[in-house]
């Protein structure tokens, strides 16, 4: 039988009563249980101890999270001082940051499937160069991603804006639709789209709302949650099997790497020492 895949899933990093803490929301580990079918790994945000090559060469998917955090602007080529009101008007994940970008690389440069949800959308496009709106909701003519409903303001199972999806592209194609409503809520979004990736949903107001890295077996990043009530919802439940079963496929050719690997020792072992 074979095994589930193992996913890797990075950490945000914060406090409990002054305590740091990494951590990652329920609601992506248990989709990715129920949905995708695999075995959640949560991974620590501690870049200066970790490979990030050595991480991926274990894992057969990755999962990019969404945060409470936004990407520091300095690392798409932004101003690297917090604007008036921040941390609390707009916070922050350094160590988030320092262990998501470079895992990222890794991930796409061994063909890892990736799904990139929210934040992990952003980090997708900025780990491949490309830039971001620091502040979506002060552009002249959008709308304010962050609360577009006011009455039903952060809440993750409403649908906040429809989405047009581009046609012909992956998500079209899995979704069978030409439009459909997410619940999108976000901060930052992205600007200048990294030269590897293609545009597949935008907004209403034009902010690029889903990418692919088209030289992947699958990378695709989301900006809205289709981790929230991943059963219940269609197209979400489309997305999450469909990674799950990209992550099955290089699971099975994991184990095939591994089985050759432990083979190859076994037999250096039992060969006689040189002399």
């Amino acid at each position: 039988m074979q095994c589930r895949p193992l996913i890797g899933v990075p950490c945000c990093t914060g406090s409990i009563n002054d305590r740091p803490v990494h951590w990652v929301a329920d609601k992506y580990i248990t989709a990715i249980a129920d949905a995708a079918g695999g075995v959640p790994l949560p991974i620590p945000a501690i870049a200066d101890h970790l490979d990030a090559a050595d991480i991926v060469a274990r894992l057969d998917g990755l999962m990019l999270t969404g945060s409470r955090s936004n990407i520091e602007p300095s690392r798409y080529g932004g101003a690297a001082d917090p604007p008036a009101g921040a941390p609390e008007d707009d916070p922050r994940d350094l160590a988030r940051d320092a262990m998501t970008l470079p895992l990222i690389r890794a991930a796409l440069a061994a063909d890892l499937p990736i799904l990139a949800i929210c934040r992990g959308c952003q980090e997708l496009n900025v780990a491949l160069g490309g830039t971001l709106h620091a502040r979506v909701h002060e552009l002249a003519g959008r709308i304010d991603h962050r609360t577009y409903h006011v009455p039903l303001a952060g809440r993750y199972d409403y649908p906040a804006h429809p989405v047009r999806l581009t046609p012909g592209g992956a998500l079209a194609q899995l979704f069978g639709c030409a439009e459909m409503a997410v619940n999108s809520l976000h901060w930052q979004g992205i600007d200048r789209v990294a030269a590897e990736l293609t545009v597949e949903a935008v907004a209403p107001d034009g902010q690029i709302e889903a990418v692919r890295y088209p030289g992947a077996g699958f990378a695709i990043g989301v900006q809205w949650h289709p981790e929230h009530r991943v059963l219940e919802n269609p197209q979400s439940r489309a997305l999450f099997v469909a990674w799950g079963a990209a992550c099955r496929r290089y699971s099975t050719g994991g184990e095939m790497r591994r089985s050759k690997a432990i083979s190859d020792a076994f037999s250096s072992a039992s060969r006689p020492p040189a002399t």
